[in-house]
């Protein structure tokens, strides 16, 4: 068991995702950045669909009620485990009454911790992952108290020395595909699309990242359509929205661009001001 003593900002419990009711409108939410969710889970010896907890920007604070192995993994908030300095990518052994905490934003935006044999919370449509609405909370309270599987403490050391790509946190280059919209662009707005660097605005969030600097836009809106994360949208204003993990899964704006998988780790670990650039993959 995990006590939160304080809940940080937008920390919620997340795997990979919820895909059993796309057909209804349900978002797939599930972990933003899945390469650093796979690592943590592999430092402790889980496999990779595990839950695991997503921290965005200011991290909580939880004091463990059983003794366990964590890993954290993604962006670089100062943790300390009972004041002692931690470092991520890396197993870090916990005993009962130890308090988890976090300090200043180093470098990235999202931090995700595994626990050893994984969060034990329920499942709903299939996936453990918060969305209010669909779960009874968007994210963790304080006061919440979270199940761990404590028959699995200890026993993944071997499990603890993986070589790990930090080198994505500072990217600047979102690797994308052609959009079904994007042919319909002029040639000059497809250039513009791709040789800007575009600023992230201040409204950015699981469900989306809006972009600061504007595109002119030729284009008329469309017939509502399936989307998907990483769906880049364009607005009738020239405003640029990338989807997120949270967002719709149908939508009327032209689908200009789809982030892969890798581009939506990068994308996932920015925050507002931060540079980025589209690079249409070959």
């Amino acid at each position: 068991m995990i006590e939160v003593l304080q809940p940080g900002l937008y920390s919620s419990i997340q795997d990979l995702g919820r895909f059993e009711a796309l057909d209804s409108g349900v978002p797939v939410s599930g972990v933003m950045d899945e390469y650093a969710a796979e690592i943590a889970n592999s430092l402790v010896g889980n496999p990779k669909d595990y839950a695991v907890m997503e921290i965005t920007m200011m991290g909580p604070k939880l004091k463990f009620m059983e003794p366990t192995a964590i890993a954290l993994t993604g962006a670089d908030m100062s943790p300390l485990l009972n004041g002692k300095e931690l470092k991520n990518n890396s197993l870090i052994i916990v005993n009962k009454r130890d308090v988890l905490s976090f300090g200043k934003l180093k470098k990235g935006f999202r931090c995700y911790m595994a626990v050893s044999g994984g969060f034990q919370c329920k499942e709903v449509l299939g996936s453990k992952s918060m969305y209010a609405g669909i779960t009874k909370a968007g994210n963790i309270t304080k006061g919440d108290k979270i199940s761990i599987n404590a028959s699995k403490v200890l026993h993944n050391i071997q499990f603890s020395k993986l070589k790990v790509n930090v080198d994505y946190l500072d990217i600047l280059n979102l690797e994308v595909f052609k959009g079904p919209e994007f042919d319909k662009l002029h040639h000059k707005e497809q250039q513009n699309l791709l040789t800007t660097k575009f600023s992230i605005s201040k409204d950015n969030s699981r469900m989306g990242y809006q972009l600061k600097e504007l595109l002119k836009n030729s284009l008329h809106p469309i017939i509502t359509s399936p989307v998907l994360p990483g769906t880049v949208q364009l607005t009738p204003s020239g405003r640029l929205i990338v989807l997120m993990k949270d967002s719709q899964t149908t939508g009327g704006y032209p689908r200009v661009l789809q982030l892969s998988q890798t581009a939506m780790n990068v994308l996932s670990q920015k925050f507002t001001g931060q540079k980025i650039q589209f690079q249409l993959k070959a």
